[in-house]
């Protein structure tokens, strides 16, 4: 075994009141991939800093090697005195560190290094933070939430390069199937201590579930123990003094064992309060359409969203998700088309960005709305500090401002706060950011069984999975154009339909390879000095205009067909054949067009 670059032994922090490290440990070793895994305020973020060297514990002893480099993001990014994101990404560089790894980054993280840092979206400057701490290759890389404002093809970039780097990593990340994929190791912070699993994160749970049969196993036979001691204590015969009295302190030590056993955290306790029924139309969108400047963000587009849908929405940032979004909910207008809004609806939406939040409201204040100690929850009157307690906040956090939460227990707090309310139409844009595993495993039970309708957009492919019964995609979602797929069932569904139309697709662009080489051979066979076309050379100029007209209708077809709002809901596999089909056209129509203008200029050529 090689020896650790990095040791944190019996680390103690306390803030007063419950430690919020009492003991835990972390070692890391050159290779690791280590993920850190706990709930919201156990602590992982402060002992990532402690590792670090950017806070200091109050007892424990931290080694790191003397030669071993270590590189942390943040979760806020500091970009103060720096004028390009390319200067204070290559900041991060020590003396022989490679420049250029500084720009491939950049360019692999959609950035071009000289956009202002004050003006970065939050996306934006977690891209710059990670080309920062990733640039240098550092031998310890500690990296606190970096899939957070990510788009999909970003984190599954992320994925793919911290697989292949050489430094050793700690994560911590609410992302799943990002954890699963990248992680060997897991270390869990729990009640201020930590445990180790030298197994990725997708062992994690299970092995949990282990630990805490097993503990209160423990504690139950401990528990049987103190009830004997105390009967013999009552009934039993008396021996030596000396022996009663050891025995009359190991009892005490057992009482108090027991006593001062914290058990786990409780789970977060919720259901959506359920408003009355909505129609069974939600949503009806016909053909809209929005553009900014010449740029197409949603070309004609038409659904039908019926009560009980759970619909998510994914692709790259920019490409326009939260544009329709705000179009199927009536928040903006299209340029074009018209969208209807079902009846008795009532609804309620987290935004991603958090806006709804005014720092300086105390809890009580912000979940009552400021009318008094309580609220009302699925009809029923609660008092606010008994509502927060299900979602694991303390009563003495009620007059806390929120602006002394970290970033989970705000995200918990407003999910509190929507939960609460009563609704039939949930819209959630971005609603994992920050939270941590076990809250996520509610907020995915509370949208899998809402009995009304649900509305999200998410970069979690887990999430989306669990969750979600069709999936709105861009059509081409490495450049975006405005066309907008929706796809049976969740991500991995999504992707799936996708391979098989790709690869239709190549299968057909190898049949017309084949072709167009049966047709373009003679053109080497046939001197220029001729100047004229050979007969295969003029058939397929001839015809080509007929096939391209022809698979320009049968194009148009399908894309009628798709347009039609019932066909998804009443038949989505026909919808999903015609979208492969409709994508194997348009390579054709490509191939074809491609074709006839390189025949074209070689007959311009040959007659002068």
């Amino acid at each position: 075994m090689a020896p650790p670059i990095l040791k944190l032994d019996d680390i103690f922090l306390t803030f007063g009141g419950t430690p919020l490290l009492a003991g835990a440990n972390l070692q890391v070793e050159p290779g690791d991939r280590i993920c850190l895994v706990g709930r919201n305020g156990s602590g992982k973020s402060t002992l990532m800093k402690i590792a670090g060297g950017l806070a200091e514990a109050q007892s424990g002893e931290v080694f790191r090697h003397p030669s071993a480099t270590v590189r942390y993001l943040p979760q806020a990014p500091d970009f103060e005195g720096y004028d390009t994101v390319q200067a204070y990404a290559e900041a991060g560089l020590g003396p022989s560190d490679d420049p250029y790894r500084v720009a491939y980054l950049l360019q692999h993280l959609g950035l071009t290094g000289e956009e202002d840092p004050t003006r970065l979206s939050g996306g934006e400057a977690r891209r710059a933070a990670l080309a920062r701490v990733m640039a240098p290759e550092p031998d310890i890389l500690l990296l606190d939430e970096p899939t957070n404002h990510l788009d999909l093809p970003t984190i599954e970039w992320l994925e793919d390069e911290l697989t292949r780097s050489r430094s050793a990593l700690v994560l911590i990340s609410h992302d799943r199937r990002f954890l699963e994929k990248v992680s060997t190791a897991t270390v869990w912070l729990d009640r201020g201590q930590s445990r180790r699993l030298d197994r990725g994160f997708g062992h994690f749970e299970a092995w949990r579930d282990e630990v805490l049969e097993a503990e209160e196993l423990e504690q139950h036979k401990l528990g049987k123990a103190i009830e004997r001691e105390e009967h013999w204590l009552r009934y039993g015969v008396t021996a030596r003094r000396k022996r009663n009295m050891r025995r009359l302190g190991e009892l005490q030590d057992m009482r108090s064992r027991h006593r001062g056993h914290k058990g786990p955290q409780g789970s977060v306790q919720a259901t959506a309060s359920d408003a009355k029924e909505s129609g069974k139309l939600v949503i009806e969108a016909e053909k809209i359409t929005k553009a900014y400047g010449e740029r197409t963000i949603v070309a004609p587009f038409s659904i039908r969203v019926h009560r009980g849908d759970r619909i998510g929405l994914v692709g790259p940032n920019g490409a326009g998700k939260t544009t329709l979004l705000k179009m199927l909910t009536g928040q903006i207008e299209p340029d074009t088309g018209t969208v209807k809004l079902g009846t008795n609806l009532e609804m309620a939406t987290l935004d991603q960005k958090r806006e709804d939040l005014n720092l300086d409201d105390t809890l009580a204040h912000y979940l009552t709305d400021g009318r008094g100690e309580s609220l009302i929850v699925n009809g029923e009157q609660r008092h606010v500090t008994g509502y927060m307690k299900d979602f694991l906040f303390q009563p003495e956090q009620a007059r806390t401002p929120i602006r002394e939460l970290s970033g989970g227990e705000r995200a918990r707090l407003m999910l509190a706060r929507i939960l609460a309310r009563a609704t039939n139409l949930l819209i959630l844009d971005e609603p994992t950011n920050d939270l941590d595993i076990e809250t996520l495993d509610l907020l995915q039970e509370v949208v899998a069984g809402f009995a009304g309708t649900v509305i999200l957009v998410s970069h979690d492919r887990d999430f989306l999975d669990r969750t979600v019964s069709s999936t709105i995609a861009p059509a081409n979602p490495e450049a975006p154009d405005g066309r907008w797929i929706e796809y049976a069932g969740g991500y991995t569904d999504m992707m799936a339909q996708r391979k098989g139309a790709i690869e239709e697709r190549r299968k057909a662009e190898k049949a017309e390879k084949a072709r167009v080489a049966d047709v373009a051979a003679p053109i080497a066979e046939t001197p220029k000095a001729k100047g004229k076309l050979s007969y295969k050379q003029k058939f397929a100029l001839e015809n080509l205009p007929k096939e391209i007209a022809k698979a320009e209708a049968e194009a148009a077809k399908r894309e009628e067909r798709m347009a039609d709002p019932n066909l998804f809901a009443k038949d989505p596999n026909t919808f999903a054949k015609l979208a492969q089909e409709l994508e194997k056209l348009r390579g054709d129509l490509a191939r074809m067009e491609e074709e006839w203008l390189e025949l074209e200029m070689l007959r311009e050529e040959l007659e002068g």
